[in-house]
């Protein structure tokens, strides 16, 4: 798996994704009628992408979504918050991603029980730039794990990935060129 997971949210964003060196990639915000051009796109180029199932716009994150996502746009991967995604997406043989907040202890222990119960391939978690509870998370779950939000500088991702993470989704152009 490559180190920095470039996140895109624009079309243009995505063609600068589309012409870089990596494989794969991670669709964030998206509007339902875009996925065909996007999944045609990426295609043509060889790239793999991940999309976020909770910010595609007009589409309903939830398990029929995941199983209409998957049959018509062969992702490679699928990140949600939502247990549901996460469960089909795996029956669907896709990359399961959990995101999980980290706010407060509350929704920490809420996330390990949700964890628990989906067993998703990866975690990411945010914000990433928070290297002990990265460490905490990888530690408690044995599961790996993508650092993403609030990472601004190399040192911040080299400081992630010491900590555990096996690789960064950031959307700051300036860390796709590490």
């Amino acid at each position: 798996m490559q180190k920095i997971l470039p996140a895109i949210s624009s079309l243009k964003q995505f063609e600068v994704f589309l012409q870089s060196k990596y494989e794969i990639g991670v669709y964030l915000e998206i509007h339902i009628s875009q996925l065909a051009n996007i999944h045609k796109l990426a295609s043509k180029h060889k790239k793999k992408m991940i999309y976020h199932v909770d910010l595609i716009h007009g589409l309903k994150n939830d398990d029929y979504a995941t199983e209409y996502i998957c049959q018509q746009f062969d992702p490679y991967g699928l990140i949600s918050t939502k247990s549901s995604v996460i469960l089909k997406a795996k029956q669907k043989g896709v990359i399961a991603i959990q995101r999980m907040f980290l706010i407060d202890s509350h929704a920490l222990d809420r996330s390990y029980r949700l964890i628990e119960k989906t067993k998703p391939d990866y975690i990411e978690v945010l914000p990433g730039a928070m290297p002990w509870m990265i460490k905490e998370v990888k530690e408690k779950t044995n599961i790996k794990i993508f650092a993403g939000g609030l990472i601004r500088t190399k040192n911040e991702v080299e400081e992630a990935l010491h900590a555990g993470a096996d690789a960064i989704t950031t959307s700051k152009q300036e860390l796709w060129e590490l």
